[in-house]
């Protein structure tokens, strides 16, 4: 029984001097259960709501200062031309756009009823309907805390709600942008992350490095053929969106496959950087794939809205590239918005990938150790 006790604890002292194996004992499960605890939610937070006035009475003055009151909305920005509804929402800087009826208040006084119309972004279906819910409910509320003496009508102020870009509210339209990048950047990254570590362990690195090529020559000739096959893997799918899933792309093809270009880049010097920095090649396809999944699924949008987490959180997922190329993607195949639309996601995931592979030489080992 004493030898068996000093096996014991012969390995605790093996598994505690080992920082990796203590690391996703111990670590991992704490940043999943905040991450899982934090970015999983249902609830709408800090939505941001713009609002057309015509009337500017006293009525929807209460209302407009009501939904800015609510945990759940900021009212960003007070329109004074309805020509400019369909342009904010572009920018994806709106969810939602409140435009009340001409003379709402006399309405609402002499016939107890008004008009009030709520337009929100339909791309993301399941938040849109919350949003929707949520400002009925306040709408409700005013109208019954407004309402006169029992022996008087009652008011009724009836929304009328229009999604757009989505009116049947297809969760499709917002889960096959995300799927995309998501699958896009594992695959790519998992192909790549393989790719120096296969040279190490197969003895081939040496001839490399004793050949005249440079390093970044090699680098990017091991990415070549793996852009070459990612692009392929990206018509097959946009191919099953279009035609299978019914997802329609309503903005430019050229600006869809330049964004996808440079994201499928991008990916690939992830990849690339991975190698450089394991030793096997067992460890690259877990840093790659197990590595890179939870942080793709919960922070880039793909699930949960980033404006209902945490403000920490939500800076985390600003280097998360899958959370750009997911913007983007749902800009362009849902909202069929231009290049110009598109510049800050492209520009960010440009700078990534000029950044990635600036790292992947820097840790390029031209000595082999």
């Amino acid at each position: 029984m004493r030898q068996f006790w000093v096996f014991v604890v012969k390995e605790f002292y093996h598994i505690v001097r080992d920082r990796r194996t203590m690391l996703i004992l111990l670590g991992i499960p704490v940043a999943q259960i905040l991450l899982f605890g934090f970015a999983i939610t249902s609830e709408v937070k800090d939505v941001q709501v713009a609002v057309y006035d015509p009337s500017r009475d006293a009525v929807t003055r209460q209302i407009t200062e009501q939904i800015a009151a609510s945990s759940y909305f900021d009212v960003v920005e007070m329109l004074d031309d309805a020509s400019r509804i369909n342009d904010i929402f572009k920018y994806g800087r709106i969810n939602l756009v409140i435009v009340f009826g001409e003379n709402f208040a006399e309405n609402l006084q002499h016939t107890g009823e008004a008009a009030v119309q709520l337009i929100a972004d339909g791309t993301e279906p399941n938040q849109a309907s919350l949003i929707v819910n949520y400002i009925e409910g306040i709408l409700a509320s005013y109208a019954r805390s407004a309402m006169p003496a029992a022996t008087a009508p009652s008011f009724t102020i009836q929304p009328e709600v229009k999604m757009l870009y989505n009116p049947q509210l297809q969760s499709s339209y917002y889960f096959v942008p995300g799927i995309m990048g998501l699958i896009l950047l594992q695959i790519c990254a998992m192909m790549t992350s393989i790719a120096i570590v296969r040279e190490k362990e197969t003895g081939t690195m040496e001839v490399l490095l004793v050949s005249p090529m440079k390093p970044i020559y090699i680098i990017l000739s091991k990415s070549v053929p793996y852009l070459v096959l990612s692009m392929v893997n990206l018509a097959t799918i946009l191919l099953l969106s279009v035609f299978v899933l019914h997802v329609p792309v309503a903005g430019s093809l050229f600006t869809l496959l330049l964004l996808s270009l440079v994201y499928i880049f991008l990916s690939l010097s992830l990849g690339l950087f991975i190698s450089t920095m394991v030793d096997t090649q067992m460890a690259a396809i877990l840093v790659s794939g197990m590595g890179l999944m939870m942080p793709t699924m919960l922070l880039s949008g793909l699930i949960f809205p980033i404006e209902s987490m945490p403000a920490v959180l939500q800076w985390v997922s600003a280097v998360v590239p899958a959370r750009w190329y997911v913007e983007a993607m749902k800009k362009i195949m849902v909202q069929g918005v231009g290049i110009e639309y598109v510049l800050t996601e492209l520009g960010i995931l440009t700078g990534m990938a000029t950044v990635l592979v600036v790292l992947s030489l820097k840790k390029f080992n031209v000595r082999l150790n």
